[in-house]
């Protein structure tokens, strides 16, 4: 079999749903053609193959690269004193509801001109590819006008065409209401869909639609809104669900056979029930349950009870997740909610891709998928997860480059 290039002496971790646990193969060799894995398992079972370039790992482990499957690395600013106000004892809630919060960002993010946020964005997104990221999703939410929103997502297409990696982008208008609404969320939400979700999708300018269900942004009932408007114009959906308070939001994504809930602090059993039956996977966000000093985890548990696949990520955001490292994302999905390095790296791989929709594209060592690859200088896997501060990537593969 001809190839591009091969991995041999390699111990992987392949990901594969039909391998048991991180589907290590000790003596592994990994192939591909045209960007693609051909084959990926045991040296000893290879067929025979032929590639004008042969890098042997010596031993290095080989993991899918890794996706980052939530993240709004595209804004203006920074929220650095909201940070110091919340040391000093304000809620989430409180700087919101002050002007704070999401709006001051939509102001920062208004004001910069295109060149800003790319260049800004560039420098986060730098800092997840240092660590063996192939796929990041990014989401709108800080324009909240249909311009500034269009913006934002030609921002995050950019940063596929300046750097070697895969952007999935999505739509995040019902993050926030914008002060010149003047308080009327109703108005707004038909906006969203009457207006910026018909012209984001004539622009194909995204990939899926969220939106984010809590007190201090949009009611179930508006969401509901938001989610039929993306049906009618093709687009998948995800949700920000039961952050702060449970307003069934777990239970509202699945309704909609969403690609993710997100959060999920406050999911009850029966909205995490409705999750399994849906296939909606779980997408937890350690950054920001650390960041603003949460104590209710989410309900791991009732995740494992009803099969609900559970993802990892940053959450890179400037108010609540500042946070541009999947690796200590992996240490902290251990320790802060107990999650085992088996979930964790599947967290980072293929349950993220599964987030994303693209299950059968990436996210595992498989014949036919992207060759997508993070090749490591540990010992054994559970050190991606087990140390902090510490990058032991030996070398990144995107689309076998």
């Amino acid at each position: 079999m001809r190839c591009d290039r091969i991995w041999r002496k390699a111990r992987l971790a392949s990901l594969a749903r039909d391998h048991e646990g991180l589907g290590v193969v000790e003596r592994g060799l990994v192939a591909c053609h045209d960007g693609r894995i051909v084959y990926a398992g045991p040296a000893n079972d290879a067929p025979a193959l032929d590639a004008p370039e042969i890098i042997d790992c010596e031993g290095r482990w080989i993991t899918p690269g890794l996706i980052d499957c939530h993240t709004h690395l595209v804004h203006g600013g920074d929220r650095a004193r909201e940070f110091e106000l919340r040391l000093a004892g304000a809620t989430y809630e409180e700087i919101a509801r002050a002007g704070g919060g999401i709006v001051s960002t939509v102001a920062a993010t208004r004001a910069a001109s295109e060149a800003d946020l790319l260049a800004a964005a560039l420098t986060r997104l730098d800092a997840l590819i240092a660590e063996g990221a192939t796929m990041v999703e990014v989401k709108s939410g800080y324009g909240l006008t249909l311009a500034d929103e269009a913006r934002q997502l030609r921002v995050a297409r950019r940063l596929g065409q300046e750097r070697p990696v895969s952007v999935r982008t999505t739509f995040l208008g019902a993050h926030a209401l914008p002060q010149e609404a003047g308080g009327d969320k109703d108005a707004y939400i038909a906006l969203v869909c009457g207006t910026m979700i018909p012209a984001i999708a004539a622009e194909g300018l995204a990939d899926a639609v969220d939106a984010f269900c809590e007190g201090i942004a949009f009611s179930p009932d508006q969401v509901r809104r938001v989610f039929e408007a993306a049906a009618a114009h093709g687009l998948r959906v995800k949700l920000h669900a039961d952050q702060l308070s449970n307003l069934h939001g777990a239970a509202l994504a699945a309704g909609f056979g969403a690609l993710s809930a997100d959060h999920l602090e406050h999911a009850d059993e029966a909205g995490v029930r409705a999750m399994g039956l849906a296939g909606t996977v779980a997408v937890l966000l350690p950054g920001a349950y650390y960041f603003v000093r949460e104590t209710k985890a989410p309900p791991i548990d009732l995740f494992r009870r009803h099969g609900v696949p559970m993802a990892l990520a940053t959450d890179c955001n400037p108010g609540t997740s500042p946070l541009t490292s999947l690796l200590l994302t992996l240490n902290m999905g251990a320790t802060l909610f107990r999650l085992t390095v088996d979930e964790c790296l599947a967290g980072v791989t293929r349950e993220a891709a599964k987030a994303l929709g693209l299950a059968h594209e990436v996210g595992t060592l498989e014949a036919g998928k992207a060759c997508d690859l993070a090749i490591w200088d540990i010992d054994r896997p559970a050190e991606l997860v087990y140390r902090m501060g510490f990058n032991p990537l030996h070398a990144r593969v995107w689309r076998g480059q």
